[in-house]
């Protein structure tokens, strides 16, 4: 029954996954389906430039995320993708909160939530034990 109860600390290894992948894949394929995910859907947002910013976003969701994948420089890698967080925010569901109410735009930010919030624990811990970070910058003092 001990065991059962008793807790450990959070696995980042398996957080830095979950970031990475999904990140690789949305910059992908912002690449692969421009249209619908890239400069089209920029452009529909209403960004000026739409291709430029697409490809500049897609571009450092891929450097970004294969960056956290093996916790390499996962703290500075963090920076970028929460910035695109913010912006996506910013641009999507704001709008949406303001037209639809709270309910609506939560259901929609759902996905968007998680992520942010996994990159703010990454921003705050680093890579963890499984970690390129660790082992070349070693474990800071708490």
């Amino acid at each position: 029954m001990k065991n059962l109860l008793r807790t450990t600390a959070i696995p980042t290894l398996g957080l830095r996954l979950i970031v990475a992948i999904i990140f690789l894949s949305e910059g992908i394929q912002k690449f692969l389906f421009p249209e619908l995910l890239g400069a089209g859907r920029f452009a529909k947002i209403g960004f000026h430039d739409p291709a430029f910013w697409a490809n500049f976003t897609a571009s450092f969701e891929i450097i970004c995320s294969l960056f956290i994948l093996p916790g390499l420089l996962t703290r500075i890698a963090s920076i970028p993708l929460l910035i695109i967080m913010g912006t996506a925010f910013v641009t999507t569901k704001w709008p949406m909160l303001i037209e639809k109410g709270f309910w609506p735009m939560a259901h929609e930010y759902r996905t968007d939530f998680a992520l942010t919030i996994l990159l703010f624990y990454l921003l705050i811990h680093g890579g963890g034990r499984w970690s390129f970070d660790l082992k070349l910058y070693g474990k800071t003092e708490q």
